[in-house]
């Protein structure tokens, strides 16, 4: 017989796909999609108040007597009153920034607050100090401030732009 030519049959090499490289970058994907996610969940805290300020008929309300109102003006300038402007319990008054200055009456009017709490039977509840920063302000006032309350303690306060048109007279006055 006549010698065929055989079928040259390929070589079959075993094929090995390194897929390391592929696992790091998978992790890496994996954290990045987590942090992500998690830096654009929103840090935001809700801020309830009442629609208007009332007496003690509706339980709702804030009592004016715990209300200590700063207003932040230009040249470091502080004026302060207790209460609502219209019936304050403290007449307005003008300060600065210092130890013995908005700090002792921060500390002096925390205290008023909490003996009169006690006394209608509600120990826990200190002053609620609404902060208002006039357009002549400046950001390091509203920080200082920040500052003055966390080191009377107070933990019950809010930052309101806002001004009534007794305040905007109240800061214009000299």
């Amino acid at each position: 017989m006549k010698n065929l030519p055989q079928k040259v049959r390929s070589k079959k090499l075993h094929t090995r796909v390194d897929l390391t490289a592929m696992v790091s970058i998978s992790f890496l994907l994996i954290i990045f999609f987590m942090v992500v996610g998690e830096l654009s969940k929103s840090k935001v805290m809700d801020l309830d108040l009442p629609d208007k300020y009332c007496n003690d008929c509706n339980p709702g309300c804030i009592d004016e007597n715990r209300l200590y109102t700063i207003l932040l003006d230009k040249d470091d300038r502080i004026i302060t009153y207790s209460g609502l402007l219209e019936y304050p319990v403290h007449l307005p008054k003008k300060t600065g920034f210092g130890k013995n200055r908005i700090r002792k009456e921060l500390f002096e009017n925390n205290n008023r607050v909490i003996e009169y709490s006690t006394a209608i039977g509600k120990p826990k509840n200190g002053a609620i100090v609404i902060i208002k920063p006039s357009k002549n302000s400046n950001f390091k006032n509203l920080v200082d401030i920040l500052d003055e309350m966390k080191i009377a303690k107070i933990d019950t306060y809010s930052i309101v732009p806002e001004f009534t048109a007794e305040e905007s007279k109240l800061l214009a006055a000299k």
